[in-house]
């Protein structure tokens, strides 16, 4: 990487996020300014839009900042970037399979949904569900009202 310098509206752009995220990432520990001038104006390297895109990255994939944190902290004592590599590797999986549970919680939702919008949409006579049409009904097994000899 070469030493270009950025002030913070440059780097702001460069990494699509706002001066003000900047700022507050710098607040927290997690970017750091390369230099200061006397007049206290924050100049930034190459490598601070490569931590901030990592940051908006990680943070997409539902990262919180004290997750990303510990991860970026790490790089004092990974030189060869391997412990980051494998928390991340670690961290990765975990979401991956929250993610997966969501997933399928989801898809029952909407097939629960589904179910009943062609329940509503086929039945013969919404007003008798439940009811005497019951033991004829072809949503029996799935719903919650039915009732097998057709009593309320």
């Amino acid at each position: 990487m070469n030493d270009v310098k950025y002030r913070i509206g440059d780097i702001s752009k460069l990494a699509k996020v706002t001066i003000r995220t900047v700022r507050y990432y710098e607040s927290i520990g997690l970017v750091n300014p390369t230099q200061r001038s006397e007049g206290g104006q924050r100049y930034y390297d190459d490598r601070s839009v490569v931590v901030l895109k990592r940051i908006i990255e990680l943070k997409s994939l539902n990262f919180s900042l004290d997750e990303i944190k510990f991860i970026i902290n790490m790089s004092g004592e990974d030189k060869d970037g391997s412990k980051r590599r494998n928390e991340l590797l670690h961290q990765y999986r975990n979401k991956l399979s929250i993610a997966i549970d969501k997933k399928l919680a989801l898809e029952s939702r909407i097939d629960s949904i589904s179910w009943h919008i062609r329940q509503l949409e086929t039945g013969s006579n919404f007003r008798q569900c439940p009811g005497l049409d019951c033991k004829n009904c072809s949503f029996g097994e799935k719903c919650i009202f039915y009732q097998e000899d057709g009593d309320e």
